[in-house]
C-alpha cells in the first residue's frame, strides 16, 4: 500500500509528465526525452521499488487516454512518469493531447499488485481485481475500476476483456485461455490540483 505522501507524489509526477510532453510536444520526441530527465529524482520508498502502473487521463469526464505496463523492473516512479506521457500523447484511440486540454484534464494512476493466475473465475471480485486475460498471442487487460464504472457483473467483465483482447467474447472460457487478477492502489486527483 501506499502511503498518502507516496500518492501525492505520483500524481504531480504524472502530471508533470503530462503537461511537459504536451507542451513540448511541438518540439519533438528528443526535447520531451530531455524534459523527462530532468524530471527523474532518486525516488524512496515505494517509489523506488519496481512495479506496475497505469495512468489514466479524463478530459471533461471523458476517457482522454490511458496507457500502462504490467509489471517492469523500473523504479514505480520512473513508470508513472513514462506512462503518463505516453497516456498523454501515444493512446492509439486519441489524438495526442492539446494545451488546451490540460486545464480540463484530471489524472488517475493506478499502481498493480502482482498478477496472480486463477482456474476459478470465482476468484474475481468485481470492484476489486483487474484483469488480463491471454489467449495464443492475444492479451486484454481491465483494471479493477472499469467493471464498477460501467456496472458489469462478473461475466461481462470477462467479456469486456476478452473484446480488449480483440478475442470473441466467450473466450474467456476458452481451455487454452489464462486469466490472472491483480489489484490496484488508485489514486485520484482532486478537482482543485489544475
Amino acid at each position: 500500500m501506499l502511503t498518502d505522501e507516496e500518492k501525492r507524489e505520483l500524481l504531480r509526477l504524472a502530471r508533470q509528465s503530462v503537461e511537459t510532453a504536451v507542451r513540448s510536444r511541438h518540439g519533438g520526441a528528443s526535447v520531451r526525452r530531455s524534459a523527462a530527465q530532468q524530471t527523474m529524482e532518486s525516488f524512496g520508498g515505494r517509489l523506488a521499488e519496481p512495479g506496475g502502473a497505469f495512468v489514466t487521463i479524463h478530459v471533461g469526464g471523458d476517457l482522454r487516454g490511458c496507457i500502462g505496463y504490467i509489471e517492469s523492473p523500473f523504479p514505480l516512479g520512473q513508470v508513472v512518469t513514462e506512462v503518463a506521457e505516453k497516456a498523454a500523447l501515444e493512446d492509439p484511440r486519441f489524438p495526442p493531447m492539446s494545451e488546451e486540454e490540460l486545464k480540463d484534464a484530471s489524472i488517475e494512476v493506478s499502481v498493480l499488485s502482482p498478477l496472480r493466475k486463477i482456474t476459478d473465475i470465482g476468484e474475481i471480485q468485481v470492484g476489486t481485481h483487474g484483469i488480463l486475460l491471454e489467449l495464443g498471442r492475444r492479451r486484454g487487460l481491465l483494471l479493477p475500476q472499469v467493471a464498477t464504472e460501467q456496472g458489469w457483473d462478473r461475466l461481462t467483465f470477462l467479456q469486456n476483456t476478452a473484446r480488449k483482447a480483440g478475442l470473441p467474447r466467450e473466450s474467456w472460457s476458452d481451455p487454452g485461455a489464462s486469466i490472472y487478477i491483480f489489484s490496484a492502489d488508485i489514486v485520484l486527483e482532486e478537482h482543485d490540483v489544475h
